[in-house]
């Protein structure tokens, strides 16, 4: 099978990159689950966007910077807030639904935002809204071919140069799909730890797909950990939205004090680093025991709750609990990952032919941690930068025979236990507060794992967050100090002279370098 572009994954990134593409010919979207079904899908809080100007677009601007702790790429970041507002009017043109107030678009703040930039649609459902509008606009145009329910397994490498990819048809053989330049867009890894807000498709595959052919990777050991989630028993972790606490939320210990005045001068709006590791420290007892931490929105008055947020107050309707009335138990969970695939500006990365958007990129844009609402922003510029940087550098490929990937014909052990092997030993070791005892026990823990490729999503799903795990194990290791989302109790200061710098792994080695363009391999 031959197509122009092969676009692996059909979130935010994906979609826009393949809009952009669209005209420059044959574009091949593939997903492995239905579409629409990706972390877009599951964004509740918003997209950042300075509709103000020059003066907004400086803030935003700045309050990016702020945020990352440090390491946020200036360029990235300058171009992420210049041009979000272009591609969120693209987003208007083709029909998405934000919600408005007397006519005009809502805007709203949330954490570590100096002022009000926060569009919504549907109350709590933005990426969904975000999401339809993408797919319906892409099957508008025919050269773009939407493919689901088909994993990639992994990439095509000739010389140093990407030429396809291995697609999965049907759990049972593997299809050659060769293209000129492949995009991956395949969102994040949160399916590496054990409490995640993220879907179960989120299992990191263009990150190890990417390593594997030997690109770059950078910052795998920035984990975002959103500080509320709500954490009942066997019940999966479920986001409460950054906005809820924009809207006035107070977080309250188990004696109903609240804390965050202890930790930042932006109280329960501060950065999401701080407010989880806040959160973590209020819920140990004296003795380590477990103690709840509460989300409180019982004094919150002039607002329709239930309106304001309808996904949320249904699911928590679900479980006996309401916005208005009760104390609603958080927690911190694995939600967005700053690190990923090292690419430039316009997601090329440092393997020829291969591109990477959205949160399976890194172009620094996040630094050691990512403002609230900037993902989708994110998704939507560097989606459509990608795009435009593989319309323009097409070039056709000479093709030799292509020879599949060894695959084990059934795996020789139980991926189910696994899993839950390599997750719980992250969340312990290699997450919130980390040391160098832990994660040197993660580090021999996934050692000893065997994750063999076999035939079946599942397979190659658990090979993949198993690479994942070691990419961020190695990071974190590497990275002696405290930085935005990465905390080592053991090195609990932040340490510019030796660690100002980007995290970057080239064939399992680890570097702190600038974050330069990548540089192709030869």
């Amino acid at each position: 099978m031959d197509t122009d572009f092969l676009i692996v994954g059909a979130g935010i990134a994906g979609l826009r990159a393949a809009i952009e593409l669209s005209q420059a010919g044959r574009v091949l979207v593939v997903t492995k689950e239905a579409l629409g079904e990706s972390n877009t899908n599951y964004a509740q809080g918003g997209i950042a966007v300075a509709l103000g100007g020059g003066e907004d677009i400086a803030l935003h601007l700045e309050d990016t910077l702020n945020a990352g702790d440090g390491l946020v790429d200036r360029e990235a970041a300058r171009i992420l807030v210049e041009e979000g507002p272009l591609r969120v009017e693209d987003l208007l043109r083709w029909g998405t639904g934000f919600d408005r107030e007397h006519g005009e678009l809502m805007l709203t703040r949330e954490g570590a935002h100096s002022r009000n930039r926060i569009l919504h649609a549907n109350g709590d459902a933005t990426g969904a809204e975000i999401g339809r509008s993408l797919l319906a606009h892409s099957r508008e145009h025919k050269n773009i071919t939407l493919l689901d329910w088909t994993t990639t397994a992994d990439l095509i490498v000739e010389g140093s140069s990407i030429v396809g990819a291995w697609l999965l048809e049907r759990e049972q053989h593997l299809v050659a799909v060769h293209a000129q330049a492949v995009l991956l867009a395949s969102g994040g890894a949160g399916q590496v730890y054990s409490d995640t807000t993220n879907p179960t498709v989120a299992t990191g595959d263009g990150i190890a797909m990417a390593y594997r052919a030997g690109a770059e990777i950078a910052d795998m050991e920035f984990y975002q950990f959103h500080p509320t989630a709500l954490s009942l028993p066997g019940v999966p972790r479920f986001l409460l939205s950054e906005a809820l606490r924009g809207e006035g939320a107070y977080l309250r210990n188990a004696r109903g004090e609240r804390f965050m005045e202890r930790y930042h001068p932006l109280l329960e709006l501060a950065p999401r680093d701080v407010v989880a590791r806040a959160i973590t420290r209020e819920g140990i007892g004296p003795g380590g025991e477990q103690l709840p931490v509460h989300l409180d929105m019982r004094h919150v008055t002039g607002i329709d709750l239930y309106s304001r947020f309808p996904g949320i107050s249904r699911f928590l309707a679900q479980h006996g609990l309401s916005l208005a009335t009760d104390l609603i138990p958080v927690g911190p969970a694995a939600h967005y990952l700053m690190g990923g695939v090292k690419t430039d500006v316009d997601g090329r990365t440092s393997c020829e032919g291969l591109y990477a958007a959205g949160e399976t990129a890194c172009t620094g844009v996040h630094g050691a941690n990512r403002l609230a609402s900037n993902s989708l922003l994110e998704g939507l510029v560097f989606g459509a930068r990608a795009g435009a940087a593989m319309r323009e550098s097409r070039v056709d490929r000479v093709r030799t025979a292509t020879v599949p990937p060894p695959l084990a014909p059934h795996p020789s052990y139980n991926i189910d236990s696994l899993l839950q092997q390599l997750q719980g030993g992250m969340w312990q070791n290699a997450g919130l507060l980390r040391d160098a005892q832990g994660l040197r026990v993660m580090k021999n823990v996934l050692e000893d794992m065997r994750a063999e490729i076999a035939p079946s999503r599942a397979s190659i799903e658990l090979a993949n967050l198993h690479s994942v795990a070691g990419l961020i194990v190695e990071s974190a290791l590497a990275r002696e100090e405290s930085r935005g989302a990465h905390y080592r109790n053991d090195f609990p200061e932040r340490n510019d002279v030796r660690f100002g710098q980007h995290s970057i792994v080239r064939h399992g080695r680890v570097t702190f370098e600038p974050m330069t363009a990548p540089v192709l391999a030869r």
